[in-house]
């Protein structure tokens, strides 16, 4: 296959880990990149629909194949704001940095007829995959990320050192890593606006972001 990567090198590292080498990579960094030769490609993966969303509509008038990332943005969400019908056959997938290179890939649909199309696009990507419900967070981001976010606020309490709480929770609970070391894999950057999007549309208190998390995010941000 031909596939298009709209993202960062990251993106781009995962994808080729994730699928293999058999198919044709290209990576561009925007979408006003890619706009002019969606067409040309078998499969576009867009990890960066949350930073532009009304790009959305470079979709809508072409018969092309896309993946979405959705962990911060639904494609409820996105379909809302556009105006006209999408041509495109659209599919959200968590493309959180460290998430889209294992065993299970997780994935919503816009409509349950398309769930044939997926399971067949999947088996040509000899992916696994799990439907889950439309929503921001999706289910293992939202779960990661809240656990972060209560480390912090553990460390900001004081109760443990940030070595302390990682090194707990690997034995503990048997996780490949501390919180700690999870954020700093998936970025900063990239948990704050999950929480922080997740938030918005549960107002559930349990993700509402530690202030130390919030004063390193706006430091990197700098």
């Amino acid at each position: 296959m031909k596939i298009l990567i709209i993202g960062e090198d990251i993106n781009f590292q995962e994808s080729h880990a994730k699928f293999g080498g058999d198919h044709q990579y290209v990576l561009v960094a925007e979408h006003r990149d890619a706009e002019k030769f969606l067409t040309t490609y078998d499969l576009i993966l867009d990890f960066i629909i949350d930073q532009e969303p009304h790009r959305f509509e470079i979709y809508a008038d072409k018969s092309v194949t896309v993946f979405i990332n959705t962990a911060k943005i639904s494609l409820a969400e996105l379909s809302f704001m556009l105006a006209g019908g999408m041509k495109a056959q659209i599919f959200g997938f968590n493309g959180m940095p460290t998430f889209l290179n294992r065993p299970v890939m997780e994935v919503s649909v816009r409509v349950s007829e398309d769930e044939t199309a997926l399971k067949l696009l999947c088996s040509t990507l000899k992916t696994e995959f799990l439907i889950v419900d439309d929503r921001v967070g999706m289910v293992t981001p939202r779960v990661i990320c809240m656990i972060i976010n209560e480390a912090y606020f553990t460390a900001q309490e004081g109760t443990a050192t940030r070595e302390d709480i990682d090194k707990a929770m690997k034995l503990g609970t048997n996780y490949p890593y501390g919180p700690f070391e999870w954020c700093q894999r998936i970025g900063v950057k990239h948990v704050y606006e999950l929480l922080e999007a997740v938030y918005e549309d549960t107002r559930d208190e349990r993700y509402k972001i530690c202030p130390l998390l919030k004063k390193e995010y706006l430091k990197n941000s700098a």
